[in-house]
């Protein structure tokens, strides 16, 4: 667990993935599942507890990749309505708030006080991505941070993205901290010349 006094101090801007780092990727997930279900419910006459629970356990079991085609073999969905699946991952109306890590939640809290850069740079869909920034609660924070989509121009690994804020934001690698999950975050600070802190 990171805590703001662990870090040096001579950090003056930090760089985060979402997913996975700042909240629980599934938070969003299972909601649009939760409303994928109701739909199916609506228009087929499925129900929608069983639906809910298949998706669940398939993304659990094998990813979130597998989660429709499952859905669809299971019970002889129309192709068509992958079109609906996909298109509630970056519309959603999610009926709750993403809610952030309590320890990242302090962790961004803390950086705010000392008056340093909050900066975002997710990879995937950069509508979703936005979706689920739009749908977090942020407690306030949201006017600190500065969001980049590195899918607009190449997604991490790639340093594209990194390298960009980097110059338009005049900041120095040695005072710039990319904080991730998973090793694509870590090769593209490797990439960036950037210290790393992985949770």
């Amino acid at each position: 667990m990171i805590k703001y006094s662990d870090i040096d101090p001579r950090i003056q801007a930090f760089i985060f993935e979402l997913d996975n780092v700042l909240f629980p990727e599934k938070e969003y997930l299972y909601q649009v599942y939760y409303l994928f279900a109701g739909f199916l419910e609506y228009t087929e006459l499925l129900d929608a507890k069983v639906l809910v629970n298949l998706m669940v356990q398939t993304h659990e079991k094998e990813g979130a990749w597998a989660v429709f085609d499952t859905l669809k073999e299971r019970f002889k969905l129309d192709e068509k309505y992958r079109f609906n699946f996909e298109h509630l991952h970056t519309a959603a109306q999610p009926p709750l708030n993403i809610l952030l890590y309590p320890h990242m939640l302090t962790l961004l809290q803390d950086i705010v006080v000392d008056r340093k850069q909050i900066f975002i740079v997710t990879n995937g869909n950069p509508q979703q991505q936005l979706n689920k920034i739009k749908h977090t609660d942020w407690q306030g924070l949201e006017q600190y941070l500065t969001c980049y989509f590195a899918n607009e121009i190449a997604a991490k690994p790639e340093p594209d993205m990194v390298h960009l804020l980097l110059n338009k934001h005049q900041l120095q690698r040695r005072n710039t901290l990319m904080i991730g999950a998973t090793d694509t975050d870590k090769l593209c600070a490797e990439a960036c010349g950037l210290d790393y802190l992985g949770v």
